[in-house]
Formats: C-alpha cells, structure tokens, sequence
C-alpha cells in the first residue's frame, strides 16, 4: 500500500531577512508543491528516488534500512543533507522507519525545483508528517531557518508569520485585494542561495528595533492596501529599508523603464520578484529574456 504526504511551496511577500529577527512577515502558500510517497519492497534498504516538475530523475540514493550508511547515490552532498534529515526524525520518533521491510520513497515536485518555492522546506514537512513529528523541530534541528515556509506548507491561506521568542506565531489572514489580477511573480532565471544571502544579512550593522519596527508597519499596511498605488507606495519603501541594511541596490534599478513597482522575495538577486502591472507586464519582462511570469491567481492558494 502505497502512503502520500503532501506540501504547499511558499513566497514571503514581506520581511525578508529580518523575519529571522523577529519581524513580522506576510507569507503565502502556493499552488504548487511536493509529494511525498513510500511503500515497503521485499529488499533490505531503502531506496529514495526525487522527481523534478517534468518528470526527470534529479536525485536517487540508497541507504542501509538502519541508516547507518549510504550504498549508492548520484549526489553525495544532498545524500549527506537527506541522511542528516531522516536520522533526526527518527531520533525524534524511534518508532519512524523501524522495519525489517525495504522501503521505496519517491518525491514529486510540482514545480522546477530551481524556482526557488520550497523544495526543502516541503522535503521537511512532508517527512515530518511521515514520521509523525513536529516540522519545526525538525526544520530547526537540521536546516535550520525561520519556518515561516514550513507554516506555508501547513496552510491553505496567507499568513502573518512571527518567531516570538525562538517559537513561531502564526495567524492566517485575508489577502484578498480587488487589485490581485494588477500581481504578478517574475522569474529571474537564478536560484539564489539562501544561507549567503543570510550570512550577508548577519554581516550588516544596523539597528535592529528600528528595522523590525519599520518592517512591521509596512507587513500591515501591505496587507491592508485598499488600491493598487497604496500598495505600491509600501513596496517601494520596504525595497529601500532592506537595501539601505543590506547595502544592495532595489531591484527596480534592473528594470528603471518598467511602470509599476518590483520587490525582491526572499535572497536578494534570485528566485522570484513580485510586480505590480497589467495585461503588458509578461510581454515586458518576456522581452527581458524573463520567459516565466506567473499572476498572483495562477501562483497564490
């Protein structure tokens, strides 16, 4: 019998970096994921095979059933980061994976995994429900990381996301504008890394109460944005905040011919942008050599 788990991907609209601090972020869940599926084989390992968007083999491994070491894989470092994962759910649970029957995973991403959505995070959670464990836990335990793409693989609406003294608070919420088909997700055709980017961040100096305190008053107003140009007048100023700690130039400054207004997500300089348009905008940054432009409706839950 073959047993299936599932997990939302996820986009921070507002608060990166400084979630990690404390701030307040607006997160989303996305229609997009990764499954995660098992059943026993008449074998003695376990065998564990990931799946990208279009269907091709990205990674494989196989461990000894008691984990204590790795057979074959055609990615040392991932097995390595895997391995670490499921030793640590099954130290959370020792009654995860214990079993004298082979076990075969299998792992689907809804998404091309360089999009930047939550492969890990969505890896994580999908294990930890396997495993019947909390994913934070074991988010902070092995990756580490704010959780705030855990609570979007948990949830089916938009979020408020806060550590609050190490421990995550999460409220959902209605981010429902009139003005959501003017939204759209922009590709940049590189996937950045999070820990460089966030070692970077660390390397700053600045003041950190007055930056959660500003961060926090634009994640609410975002959220209450009655118009488009309200919400573009805070996405400008939340561009500048974060530029002026990390000492990067907004993004906008890439594109300074476009109309509406850009914000980085997540590690500056990858993965996804979010601009504000309207039926012109994918022809835009198509032309850009930018060919994935997704609208809020087609990506958000």
């Amino acid at each position: 019998m073959v047993q299936k788990y599932y997990s939302n991907g996820k986009l921070l609209l507002t608060g990166e970096y400084a979630i990690l601090d404390g701030a307040v972020g607006l997160a989303v869940p996305t229609k997009y994921g990764q499954t995660l599926e098992f059943s026993y084989s008449n074998t003695d390992s376990l065998l564990w095979k990931s799946y990208d968007a279009d269907k091709t083999l990205w990674f494989e491994v196989e461990y000894a059933l008691t984990l204590e070491h790795t057979r074959t894989t055609n990615d040392k470092e991932k097995a390595t980061i895997l391995l670490k994962i499921l030793k640590k759910a099954k130290e959370l649970n020792p009654a995860f994976l214990k079993t004298s029957q082979g076990i075969v995973v299998e792992t689907h991403l809804s998404f091309p995994r360089n999009w930047g959505l939550g492969t890990s995070s969505t890896l994580v959670n999908n294990i930890a429900q396997w495993a019947k464990i909390d994913a934070f836990e074991l988010l902070s335990k092995t990756l580490g990381g704010s959780g705030y793409d855990i609570a979007c693989a948990q949830n089916f609406q938009p979020i408020l996301y806060q550590l609050d003294l190490g421990q995550p608070k999460i409220i959902p919420v209605l981010f429902n504008p009139e003005f959501k088909k003017r939204l759209f997700f922009v590709y940049l055709n590189k996937k950045q890394d999070s820990r460089e980017a966030i070692a970077n961040y660390r390397q700053q100096r600045f003041n950190k109460q007055e930056l959660l305190s500003k961060v926090n008053t634009i994640t609410q107003h975002m959220l209450e944005a009655k118009t488009i140009e309200e919400l573009e007048s805070h996405i400008i100023e939340h561009e500048q905040v974060l530029a002026n700690v990390l000492g990067q130039s907004p993004i906008k400054r890439k594109f300074p011919d476009y109309f509406g207004a850009i914000k980085s997500l997540g590690a500056w300089g990858g993965d996804f942008i979010l601009v504000t348009g309207n039926e012109k905008t994918p022809d835009y940054f198509k032309a850009k050599g930018f060919a994935t432009v997704i609208s809020y409706e087609d990506m958000v839950i």
